[in-house]
């Protein structure tokens, strides 16, 4: 059985796995073949992939030889032209893109979008979602630190006091949480907001400030995501959140909703309220943003704030990412591979039924189904 690994996009540094990963893989008697230069960016030559055990080649003789094609990001129309096999697997966002995935679904494309799968205990090994958002977390505290026109911490000196920098982090998820701990190091003053009660202990453990809205709607099996709330909480929660709006320095977003677009938080007039020389990180731009002025993968000044639109911050940091995002997706072949290196697709699996968005030729994922007839 042959993996074939593809590289990425411009834009996109990570790569699927890392030769470290090729090492584990081989040892099970799967072969792998790695695009050429697909793991430049993530400073991983081809050179070391052959190292580990992995044939380089161009795109095109990948695309012909592999049994599992790997890919972040979603294949081109002539690479599904030209891709002999009928596995794909990456991170497809499929509720968002149900086109696409009914597309490959009728040219009889089993499809695997890491992204899909089911947030339990036993998938924690590779759960993408989470290990790729605590990277996020990390890298917007220091873009926001560079885009900052003043210090972080406090400073006491002869010439005068420097007060410390107030951060405002929307959503306590796993990059909510790593943000208010790059900031604290960092010496900031953090206060964060999240509608679910239950996330009030972890950041404060971490030394933040919870900001407490009462009557939220239940987000206990929204796998890590908010949920869309009542029209009453959510004007009691746009006062609340206006607030500390006003006096932060800087903003970090991350609410996100499974299939939706992103809750507008930071309306037009919050930020008018503030200062000139503020920054907002908005990790929610790919679904529409947090902000009302949110672009992705775009810097908008308004008023003087700078908002800046990246739900990609991981790819900042590609060597890691990928040594994540590589063990992420190792841990879950494990669960269509046998023994014997041979593909083993065991939809009685939760997890592999969970990922797995079309087979068969017809969609199997009923949320993307929903997507698609929204």
């Amino acid at each position: 059985m042959i993996i074939g690994v593809l590289k990425e996009p411009k834009g996109e540094k990570r790569v699927s796995l890392l030769p470290e990963h090729i090492v584990a893989l081989r040892k099970q008697q799967v072969n792998v073949m790695i695009e050429k230069g697909a793991g430049d960016n993530a400073y991983a030559l081809d050179a070391q992939y052959e190292t580990a055990g992995a044939s380089v080649g161009s795109r095109n003789v990948v695309l012909e030889s592999a049994d599992i094609i790997l890919s972040i990001h979603s294949l081109t129309e002539n690479d599904i032209t030209d891709c002999k096999c009928k596995i794909l697997f990456g991170f497809y966002q499929p509720l968002f893109n149900a086109v696409y995935i009914k597309v490959l679904a009728e040219k009889n494309f089993t499809i695997f979008s890491i992204d899909m799968l089911p947030r339990t205990t036993r998938a924690q090994s590779m759960d993408v979602l989470s290990s790729q958002a605590n990277i996020a977390g990390y890298k917007a505290v220091l873009l926001a630190a560079n885009l900052y026109p003043k210090y972080f911490p406090m400073f006491m000196t002869a010439a005068g006091s420097i007060p410390p920098a107030k951060i405002l982090i929307l959503g306590a998820g796993v990059a909510g949480l790593q943000a208010i701990a790059t900031a604290k190091r960092l010496g900031a003053v953090v206060e964060v907001f999240d509608t679910r009660p239950a996330v009030k202990e972890e950041v404060m453990s971490l030394g933040a400030k919870f900001v407490e809205v009462e009557g939220a709607a239940d987000a206990a099996k929204a796998g890590g995501y908010a949920v869309e709330q009542s029209a009453e909480f959510m004007a009691r929660q746009k006062a609340r959140i206006a607030e500390s709006v006003a006096k932060s320095d800087i903003i970090i977003t991350t609410a996100a909703i499974p299939g939706k677009k992103a809750p507008v938080l930071i309306t037009e007039e919050m930020i008018a309220g503030m200062k000139n020389g503020s920054v907002i990180i908005d990790l929610a731009a790919s679904t529409g943003g947090n902000t009302a002025h949110t672009k992705n993968d775009e810097t908008v000044v308004v008023n003087g704030v700078s908002i800046i639109g990246n739900s990609a911050l991981a790819a900042d940091m590609p060597s890691d990412a990928s040594k994540l995002y590589g063990k992420n997706i190792f841990n879950f072949l494990q669960l269509i591979i046998d023994k014997s290196g041979a593909i083993n697709l065991n939809f009685e699996d939760d997890l592999v039924k969970g990922t797995c968005v079309a087979h068969g030729g017809i969609i199997t994922n009923e949320r993307v189904e929903a997507a698609l007839n929204s």
